[in-house]
C-alpha cells in the first residue's frame, strides 16, 4: 500500500472511530433521512441554513464506516458554505466516487476516491450525500439509495 493510499485510510478510520458532528441539531431548520436498503445504513441530516449559508450541519444514523466517515466529513466540509456550494460539493464528490471525475476542489474528500473500484462501497459513501441534497432541496420523503 502506498503512503498516500494509507493516510487515506487511516483519515477515514479516524472519522469513523471520532466522527465529528455526530448528534442532533436542536436548531436545524432543514432536516432529512436517508436510507441504504442493500445494507441497512441509515442516516439522518440536520442543517441549520440562515440566509444561503450552511451554518451548521449534524448528522446521526447507523452505518459502516465509510458511511460514517463520509457523513463526518461531509458535515464538516458544508458548514459555512452557500447553499449552491454544498450543492457543487455533494455533485464534485458524487463525480469523484463514481469515478467520473477527479477529485478538483475537493480537498480531504479526495480520500474517498478508490471507493469508486468498490460499486457497493459507493452506495455506502453516498448516503449522507444524498441525504444532505434532500435537506438542501427541502425534500421531506425518505432518501434511498436505490
Amino acid at each position: 500500500m502506498s503512503d498516500l493510499q494509507e493516510l487515506y485510510q487511516e483519515m477515514i478510520l479516524d472519522h469513523t472511530r471520532h466522527p465529528r458532528n455526530r448528534g442532533e441539531l436542536p436548531q436545524a431548520n432543514r432536516r432529512a433521512e436517508g436510507f441504504n436498503p442493500l445494507c441497512g445504513d441509515k442516516a439522518t441530516v440536520y442543517l441549520s441554513v440562515e440566509g444561503d449559508r450552511v451554518t451548521d450541519a449534524r448528522f446521526t444514523g447507523k452505518g459502516c464506516s465509510i458511511s460514517t466517515a463520509s457523513a463526518s466529513m461531509m458535515t464538516d466540509a458544508i458548514k459555512g458554505k452557500t447553499l449552491d456550494e454544498a450543492r457543487t460539493l455533494f455533485e464534485g464528490f458524487h463525480a469523484l466516487i463514481t469515478g467520473q471525475a477527479t477529485a478538483a476542489d475537493l480537498g480531504k474528500l479526495v480520500v474517498f476516491s478508490g471507493v469508486s473500484e468498490f460499486p457497493a462501497r459507493v452506495k455506502c459513501a453516498s448516503l449522507a450525500w444524498h441525504t444532505l441534497k434532500a435537506a438542501l432541496d427541502g425534500e421531506a420523503t425518505e432518501v434511498s439509495t436505490e
